[in-house]
């Protein structure tokens, strides 16, 4: 996998590409990260739990807990819930640019997490199928907490270790769950966006009434 790191205007970004590694894969890890949580990333990751399960079909609003440490020794028990990029700040929304698109917002360390109005940071993942495989973008933004630069190459690091494993195992676990056909237990989302009216939304998942923009 090649990556490269950029920051501006208080993000950061990593690009990537991936061979063998297809846009449908990607979409389907999102609704079934506790399958794969400790192979995305075995040495920071602890196992994942859902505190609001995936619908099948529409991960928007689901949240997981997702205990981990980084490599500058902060282990954090991040509930992180999946938004509809319909509904985030136009700066969010300007960056999306790929045909596929989960956002990702941080919600605190605890369960008290549940209850946050204003999330303190947001990550946005978008990739789109090429001739070889796919080729995305993984974005750090702020919410009500603006991450150092420094914090965010930190984050590109755990990052960039997480996107690259996909390749060494998403395809096989891909193939694997395909015998299991209940959507309870296997569940998937088309995540593909597009842009309507200037603004981005899923294309195939219903947009849920919290998030209406007028």
């Amino acid at each position: 996998m090649q990556t490269k790191v950029t920051q501006e205007n208080g993000f950061t970004h990593l690009d990537w590409e991936h061979e063998q590694v297809t846009a449908k894969m990607i979409d389907w890890f999102w609704s079934n990260m506790e399958k794969a949580i400790l192979l995305w990333h075995p040495e920071e990751h602890e196992p994942l739990s859902w505190a609001v399960p995936v619908t099948p079909g529409n991960p928007i609003g689901a949240i997981h807990i997702a205990p981990q440490t980084w490599s500058d020794g902060r282990r954090q028990n991040i509930y992180i819930r999946f938004e509809d990029p319909a509904a985030v700040a136009d700066e969010m929304q300007e960056l999306i640019v790929y045909e596929h698109c989960i956002v990702a917002a941080g919600l605190g360390f605890g369960p008290e997490a549940l209850d946050v109005d204003e999330p303190f940071a947001y990550r946005i993942h978008q990739w789109q199928a090429t001739d070889f495989g796919v080729v995305g973008r993984s974005t750090a933004t702020p919410g009500s907490h603006h991450d150092s630069p420094e914090m965010g190459l930190i984050w590109a690091e755990h990052c960039a270790q997480e996107i690259g494993n996909w390749g060494v195992f998403l395809p096989q676990l891909y193939g694997l769950y395909r015998v299991v056909t209940n959507p309870l237990f296997n569940p998937y989302a088309d995540l593909t966006v597009e842009r309507v009216d200037g603004r981005v939304r899923y294309r195939n998942i219903p947009r849920p009434e919290s998030s209406a923009v007028a």
